[in-house]
């Protein structure tokens, strides 16, 4: 799971990009694509964003994704920062898109509720976020799921399970998890190790180094350095960090350089296909959230999780937890993926969880993952499978640190009118 982008964010150009099925922009016929917002009487149009610096100004806030969504219209993106209707293209992660090209990407995949990084991968964990709408250090004193989590589960019904990670476990973001579980957590470069020798736990999370000093870094940090009876080598880890830490994170939130994330995904990915494991591996590949950038597919109507409200005020945006989030690049990687195809079956989060669940038989934790679909539609069963044989993927752009495209925050100044697109590219 990395983070802070839509699924038209990275994908509305694959309709055009060999995917003619993924329900990404609209075209006119010189292929320029026609989706717009409207902005200071006139409209902001999507646009490519130059270099593969994710811009400072996007916001996926739970009053602002709110202000977006504006109720289904998906017409609130260019009030709310002018840089949240810019897009990237195949030219900027040829990667992904060789990967949503290749396997079966998802058409109706959706964070699993309108906020930020913590409530999102909350769902993951638990099917619930307790009540929290943002990424603040509240979540370490929010009360332990009541149901426990998905890890939890796991452990008690013998399914073993890892946490790899690269600079911080964000499993620990409900921090319980790490204290009653210390040595499902280890470095990442055990995953690679275990891929080779055919090792891994019958499920794997793999974390992306998140960089410490954006907002879900430092605050998780400051948090996970004080827990104690860690195990040796996540103490030696967490201290290591203390003594330099990389301001150019991998998980792709801004203001990083994307391509730093393709790239580690790519690593991933290309483990697992050659792992002796790779014949019985689904591997799904996503988003924690949108980010706050444009998405022209309105949240759907979505189970409430369980009788805890969110925690907002009267001035803030007034919502529930009856509706997902918006959409995120998903794919599934596996031998039994579906080939260049999609699915249109509406998933969040917790479709993970219901996907575990169904494999090993273990009872649902909350309303919301109870209900949710697996992620089987990705694959076909009926059939020997297609990718037996890994493919051979597209490599990832170079980072603009090792010589790649140069890294450019925002677009130039734009220009507003009825019909002229704002914004650079």
């Amino acid at each position: 799971m990395m983070e802070n982008h839509s699924f038209d964010n990275y994908f509305g150009m694959l309709p055009l990009r060999g995917q003619p099925l993924a329900d990404g922009f609209t075209f006119d016929k010189s292929g320029a694509p026609l989706n717009k917002n409207p902005l200071m009487g006139g409209y902001q149009h999507v646009f490519h964003l130059q270099g593969t610096c994710a811009p400072y100004t996007v916001s996926q806030a739970w009053d602002a994704t709110h202000e977006q969504v504006n109720n289904g219209a998906m017409n609130g993106f260019a009030h709310t920062c002018d840089t949240a209707m810019g897009y990237w293209d195949e030219s900027d992660l040829p990667f992904y898109y060789s990967l949503a090209k290749t396997f079966c990407v998802g058409n109706r995949a959706f964070c699993s509720l309108q906020g930020q990084t913590y409530p999102n991968r909350r769902y993951l964990y638990s099917g619930t976020s307790g009540g929290l709408v943002s990424t603040t250090a509240a979540t370490f004193t929010q009360p332990y799921p009541a149901n426990g989590t998905l890890m939890d589960r796991m452990t008690k019904y013998g399914v073993s399970w890892k946490s790899y990670f690269s600079d911080l476990p964000a499993l620990a973001i409900i921090p319980g998890t790490l204290e009653n579980h210390p040595t499902n957590f280890t470095p990442v470069a055990e995953f690679f190790a275990d891929c080779a020798a055919g090792t891994l736990p019958q499920v794997s999370f793999v974390d992306p180094e998140f960089g410490l000093v954006d907002e879900v870094g430092t605050t998780l940090f400051g948090e996970l350095s004080g827990l104690p009876n860690l195990p040796a080598s996540v103490q030696t880890a967490l201290a290591l960090l203390s003594e330099g830490v990389n301001a150019q994170g991998g998980d792709e939130e801004n203001p990083q350089d994307i391509a730093i994330g393709e790239v580690f995904a790519s690593q991933v990915i290309n483990a697992v296909m050659a792992s002796p494991q790779w014949s019985r591996t689904l591997l799904v590949w996503t988003y924690d959230e949108h980010g706050g950038y444009y998405d022209h597919v309105p949240p759907l109507g979505a189970v409430e999780p369980d009788g805890i409200p969110p925690t907002i005020s009267a001035t803030d945006a007034q919502g529930a937890f009856n509706q997902t989030g918006l959409r995120i690049p998903t794919v599934v990687v596996s031998p039994y993926s579906r080939p260049n195809a999609v699915s249109n079956v509406p998933h969040d989060h917790t479709s993970i969880i219901a996907t575990i669940a169904a494999k090993w038989n273990l009872p649902a934790l909350t309303y919301r993952d109870a209900q949710a679909h697996t992620l089987i539609d990705y694959l076909n069963l009926g059939a020997p499978p297609a990718f037996l044989t890994p493919p051979t993927l597209a490599a990832p752009a170079l980072p603009a640190a090792l010589g790649g495209s140069t890294c450019v925050s925002s677009p130039p100044p734009p220009v507003i009118s009825p019909n002229v697109r704002r914004g650079g590219g």
